[in-house]
């Protein structure tokens, strides 16, 4: 082997660690796990949506009176249903807006029906509707669980980005954009109230606020908005 073979080894060898330390493979890497995971929010999300249409037909069914509410919930879906978004979208923060807008639209609007339905025991204590809001809420939770992991992971791609040296290579060679987070909605962000008087009998008693239990926010006016 030559010197000169050598040297060309030698600096071929400096330039690829130069690369790599420049974020050449670790900024799309961390934007692939990101987006992998936001796959994961979108099959929840679909999870959810999938059991509604089951839970407006056992409402419907038991011929509930507030019929304003049960088609918010029609509504909400049809909403969130319609408002697509790409994994090209998550750095493009009015299209994630719209699309956490929605989502968190038909949460509000779930909570509303639960409260609804509290007030109807004979239907609330259908085996059926029982095991349907369980499922909702099991699908809310795992909604919250996987958007907490993409948000994670959003976090570790745009700190990439952001930090020296892979700032670098992710604005010279990728043209990385950050992405965006699913954040509290500013209803969510209230202190909830529990109301107790309909075991106390205590009319006085201040309205029932809601709760949340996902960082997008649950605003439901009575009840857990999951």
């Amino acid at each position: 082997m030559t010197l000169t073979t050598m040297l060309r080894g030698a600096f071929a060898a400096m330039a690829a660690l130069s690369l790599a330390a420049c974020g050449i493979n670790s900024v799309p890497t961390k934007e692939e796990a990101a987006k992998a995971q936001w796959g994961n929010v979108e099959s929840a999300l679909q999870n959810r949506s999938d059991k509604i249409p089951n839970l407006v037909a056992v409402v419907e069914a038991a011929a509930i009176s507030e019929k304003d509410i049960l088609q918010g919930v029609i509504d909400a879906r049809a909403r969130a249903t319609a408002i697509n978004i790409t994994t090209d979208d998550l750095s493009n923060p009015e299209e994630f807006k719209k699309f956490s807008d929605a989502q968190n639209q038909l949460t509000q609007a779930l909570g509303q029906l639960r409260t609804v339905v509290e007030n109807y025991p004979q239907l609330a204590s259908q085996p059926r509707f029982a095991d349907l809001m369980v499922a909702i809420d099991e699908a809310n939770n795992q909604i919250n669980t996987e958007r907490v992991r993409y948000n994670d992971l959003a976090r570790d791609y745009n700190t990439e980005i952001r930090t020296f040296p892979s700032s670098i290579g992710a604005n010279v060679i990728h043209g990385a954009k950050p992405l965006e987070y699913f954040e509290a909605a500013e209803a969510a962000k209230a202190n909830p109230t529990v109301d107790m008087s309909g075991i106390t009998g205590d009319k006085a008693a201040p309205a029932a606020a809601p709760a949340s239990n996902d960082n997008t926010a649950e605003q439901a006016p009575a009840a857990a908005a999951n």
